[in-house]
């Protein structure tokens, strides 16, 4: 609607100062006539902005010309309420401020959007970490985080997984990720991603940096995640479900179900499922007793194979 795009306008041009129309059709995903268009209706309301020609020109708002929050609509109130999640906030040390900004916000509501945010907020909780973990220790959080902020260089002794396990590191910390209920920092030189839990001791420079032009951290991340799943699942195994076993999968195997199943006359159906390694795919398929059957590769086949057989010669002699 025309009314929520002259709002975004606004918005926009209030948060990041000068921009170009082109930049603004961009941004709204329409075209750069619209865009003038929607100009010339924001001065014909008195709004007072004003464009410059010319490379660096663009439309700027008048300094100290503040839009108030009357036009956010229901949906878009109750998701900024639900928006604020207190776990992250409180680890990142922003607890108090993230209180006193929703407080903020919701005074500046009119009062039919206060009750649609507060009815939000009591019916809705969002608990990132999955069930059976324990809490991450991330105590050198806040310290991550102001670095990140400001641009400063981080000593660190880390824990991996390989020995030597205890290894100190200089870091760039370029930004910050928090994936189901843990924190992870991207950091150069590289970049590089470390899990903030296993960082055991941390000592902030006054050195800075800056990271590198053009660097895009959702990006790196996407990709990051990419190629982990690539590396992760390194084979692949044919087999046969039950009808009812298709439930029990999770994760890729799911997906991959859904992206490969065939179902077979006698109602099974065979699929290509990822696999990280012989012995995963040994335990994670064997969990499914007699609702699976492993078609290749061969050597998984057997080794289910003998597995069932000492079973059965267990049992069997009980």
């Amino acid at each position: 609607m025309k009314s929520s795009r002259l709002l975004s306008i606004l918005l926009l041009l209030q948060t990041r100062g000068r921009m170009t129309a082109a930049r603004l059709a961009e941004e709204l995903e329409v075209s750069v006539r619209t865009v003038y268009r929607d100009i010339e209706s924001l001065h014909a309301a008195g709004v007072p902005l004003y464009g410059e020609a010319g490379h660096a020109g663009g439309y700027q708002l008048l300094d100290g010309y503040r839009t108030r929050l009357t036009g956010l609509s229901v949906p878009e109130a109750e998701a900024l309420f639900l928006s604020g999640v207190p776990g992250p906030a409180s680890e990142l040390g922003l607890g108090s401020a993230l209180a006193a900004a929703q407080l903020k916000l919701r005074a500046a509501l009119p009062p039919d959007l206060r009750v649609q945010a507060d009815r939000m907020r009591g019916r809705f909780h969002l608990d990132a970490p999955g069930w059976y973990a324990p809490d991450d220790d991330v105590r050198h959080l806040p310290q991550v985080a102001d670095a990140v902020w400001h641009g400063r260089v981080l000593d660190v002794r880390y824990r991996r997984w390989k020995a030597p396990t205890d290894v100190d590191r200089r870091l760039e910390p370029y930004g910050l990720v928090l994936k189901a209920g843990r924190w992870y920092v991207v950091a150069g030189p590289g970049p590089r991603t470390y899990r903030v839990d296993q960082i055991l001791d941390v000592t902030v420079r006054e050195e800075e940096f800056a990271p590198p032009d053009g660097f895009d951290l959702a990006a790196y991340w996407r990709d990051y995640q990419a190629d982990f799943h690539a590396r992760l699942y390194g084979g692949e195994a044919v087999v046969r479900l039950a009808p009812d076993a298709a439930a029990r999968l999770t994760g890729a195997a799911r997906q991959a179900l859904a992206d490969t199943g065939v179902t077979e006359s006698d109602g099974w159906v065979r699929a290509v499922l990822p696999i990280e390694s012989l012995d995963h795919a040994h335990r994670t398929f064997l969990a499914l007793g007699t609702d699976i059957e492993i078609v290749e590769p061969p050597e998984l086949r057997a080794r289910l194979t003998e597995t069932a057989r000492a079973l059965a010669a267990r049992y069997a002699a009980g």
